[in-house]
């Protein structure tokens, strides 16, 4: 069966449910995807194994996806090892109660995703009887995978990632790019920011610059030679040096005196 036949069969065995087939990636990746009210979220589930034409008998994965003000998405991925076609459902919930049924008595190979969904995102799967922690400690508080989390590591100190060529240790002179759930620097936290970690432009709390304002020389004017190291006043006075006249005394051939 090809996506969008796999699709409409979901779709038929539903009905009077609205559910809505689509087609996901392209080529070989094409998947049937299909999606259905949180209601029938059971139902589709246990339609997509039993029905001999879709024959979905392996469970794949399933997780959430974080859509911000309009919910979340919880997906789950199965496969016919028999028709050799595969079969994405999709259900959103409401950001205020994220509550939908359990697959696992459809598939028990589920236990472990639900758990880590519910520990991830704070989704609640009806049904389960044992959501607890999987990845993180009992005494853990929050869902990390809400794009509204805030990363304490990240507030604690700066991103340990590899320096660009000549950025120096106490940060670049860039204005860095915050992903979601990472603060500002001193928005969030009572750890102080360190010096040069907010870059520039980070607002009245941010980190000092790396840099300071006028500990960088100024540039020398265009045709002028930078002073030597113990020029005395008047050779940093900004007046051109005179080149030596004529080469005399010089060798033309190693620089040294004839």
């Amino acid at each position: 069966m090809t996506p969008e036949e796999v699709g409409a069969r979901l779709v038929a065995l539903l009905a009077p449910v609205e559910a809505t087939p689509s087609v996901s990636g392209g080529q070989r990746f094409a998947r049937a995807t299909v999606d259905v009210p949180p209601a029938s979220w059971l139902t589709a589930v246990s339609a997509a194994r039993d029905d001999a034409d879709l024959a979905c008998d392996f469970f794949d994965w399933l997780s959430a996806v974080d859509e911000l003000a309009e919910g979340f998405d919880v997906v789950a991925h199965l496969w016919s090892t028999r028709l050799r076609h595969g079969l994405l459902l999709r259900t959103r919930l409401p950001r205020g109660a994220p509550t939908v049924d359990s697959v696992v008595d459809v598939y028990p190979g589920a236990a472990w995703h639900e758990r880590e969904t519910h520990e991830m995102f704070g989704i609640d799967f009806a049904g389960h009887g044992e959501l607890l922690p999987l990845l993180l400690p009992p005494e853990f508080e929050g869902h990390p995978l809400r794009k509204e989390f805030v990363l304490a590591s990240r507030v604690a100190k700066p991103w340990p990632g590899a320096k660009e060529p000549g950025e120096s240790e106490a940060g670049g002179g860039r204005r860095p790019i915050r992903p979601p759930g990472v603060p500002a620097p001193g928005e969030w936290g009572p750890t102080p920011t360190p010096a040069g970690a907010g870059g520039v432009g980070e607002g009245p709390r941010g980190g000092t610059p790396a840099r300071p304002a006028g500990e960088r020389p100024a540039r020398p004017a265009p045709g002028a030679r930078p002073p030597a190291p113990d020029a005395g006043p008047a050779a940093s006075g900004g007046e051109p040096i005179a080149d030596p006249p004529g080469g005399a005394g010089r060798s033309d051939h190693d620089g040294g005196t004839a």
